[in-house]
């Protein structure tokens, strides 16, 4: 679904991304951990297309299209879709009409699909205009629901977002990814996975999105770099008794487990 090849992105003349090499299957759910100021949300930014991010070496294939120089409309049409941390406001924008533009000519229900995130009183409001975290995060899922992406971008869907309305967003992104947090008991974790069709990347800190989401597997970024590639749940434990410290050790060894380097 995606591959990234030694990619190299600059802000300015800052370097903020340094030789990414990343592959992620049709149908799996990769996590990304890293401390704030690492690039994870360059990485998004970037595979997005957006202004300001500059490759300077390496390439992104989508599909195994090559998108590095494709503006951001054009993912966007063949199957990418993002959910922002910090979404702009948008005056003389409702969202019920966004709904219906994300939704690409496909007829939609606004009124059924914000139903689903609890969201039916936004639809004719101006985009995220006094919406609190919680509030434009159901927002921004209604929006990815209507877009129907191959491959998914969350950046950090917990922030801002209380314990209630982390319960919708999280199980909603897993309907979206179409794993869940009860996965069948019938049904091997490959099979499971083959039977999905979206692919996903997901920013996290807190890590409470793997209440709810079935993740494959995960990484470090540190410093503009990847690195401790291990299971989801076991990064994060890592993280939560010994912080990033340890990253500066795993960057020697990129290719190298948590489990190992211990």
């Amino acid at each position: 679904m995606l591959r990234i090849s030694d990619l190299h992105v600059s802000i300015g003349d800052k370097e903020v991304l340094k030789g990414i090499n990343l592959e992620i299957a049709e149908g799996e759910t990769f996590i990304l951990f890293g401390p704030n100021g690492s690039g994870k949300t360059s990485l998004l930014m970037t595979l997005m297309g957006f202004d300001g991010y500059t490759v300077t070496k390496g390439r992104i294939y989508f599909k195994g299209q090559d998108i590095t120089e494709a503006p951001t409309y054009e993912r966007a049409r063949l199957g990418m879709g993002m959910s922002f941390q910090r979404p702009p406001t948008i005056h003389g924008l409702p969202t019920r009409t966004l709904i219906k533009l994300c939704a690409r000519g496909r007829e939609v229900n606004p009124d059924s699909l914000a139903k689903q995130v609890n969201a039916e009183q936004f639809l004719d409001r101006d985009i995220n205009d006094g919406f609190s975290g919680g509030e434009i995060k159901r927002c921004e899922l209604l929006q990815l629901m209507a877009q129907d992406p191959d491959f998914i971008l969350f950046d950090e869907p917990e922030s801002g977002v209380d314990l209630e309305n982390m319960v919708l967003i999280g199980s909603t992104a897993a309907k979206l990814l179409g794993g869940g947090i009860e996965p069948r008991v019938d049904m091997s974790i490959k099979e499971q996975k083959r039977r999905r069709r979206r692919s996903g990347l997901i920013i996290t800190h807190t890590g409470y999105i793997l209440d709810y989401v079935t993740a494959d597997r995960a990484q470090v970024l540190y410093n503009g770099n990847l690195c401790c590639e291990d299971r989801p749940r076991t990064i994060l434990e890592h993280i939560r008794k010994y912080g990033y410290k340890e990253c500066v050790r795993c960057l020697q060894k990129p290719e190298t487990t948590l489990t190992e380097l211990r």
